[in-house]
């Protein structure tokens, strides 16, 4: 299956979920037109809180659709969106991509992954026991953040459900996700 856009969303206020569009515009250096976290400097209140200079490196969070798929099959009921995502996808194993991954999105746009969303308590506040499914642990101990990543935008262009996803990876040696 090619890597394709299933849903896009956003949200001008600091709720946990994004509201479902028919489209979205990324803008370079800034995130999702409209969306309460666009900025080049962080937006995310508990980072403000502690220096709001520091650089926006979550203008965009993208989830794969299998994980909300993983929960459904696990009894919770989630939707693109309802994680916080801007961007959900399909055929793409984000969480398996080096740092600085290009992600072409639609006809124009493009992002860069800047690490893993580090996911937080306000998931059990949407649903209890979320946050014990999104992270866990493998075979070694070590934890996995299955919460999806985020990325800042490198160019500007409108995204929709059903575009393809290109996929560049930067030049090795590659470094692993971590949280942002």
């Amino acid at each position: 299956m090619a890597a394709r856009v299933a849903a896009v969303g956003l949200s001008s206020e600091h709720a946990f979920s994004k509201t479902a569009a028919e489209s979205v515009r990324l803008l370079e250096g800034l995130g999702v037109e409209g969306d309460a976290h666009m900025g080049a400097t962080v937006q995310h209140r508990s980072r403000v809180a502690r220096d709001p200079t520091q650089p926006n490196l979550r203008q965009v969070h993208l989830i794969p659709g299998e994980l909300h798929d993983e929960l459904r099959e696990s009894g919770y009921r989630v939707r693109p969106g309802d994680l916080g995502e801007n961007v959900t996808t399909r055929g793409l194993d984000l969480l398996a991509l080096p740092t600085g991954t290009l992600l072409d999105l639609g006809p124009s746009a493009v992002v860069e992954i800047t690490g893993l969303r580090n996911p937080c308590t306000q998931i059990d506040g949407f649903q209890q026991g979320l946050l014990a499914e999104v992270v866990g642990r493998d075979a070694d101990g070590a934890v996995v953040l299955k919460a999806g990543v985020m990325g800042v935008v490198r160019a500007t262009g409108p995204v929709r459900p059903g575009d393809a996803i290109g996929v560049r990876a930067p030049a090795p040696p590659h470094s692993p996700l971590r949280r942002v």
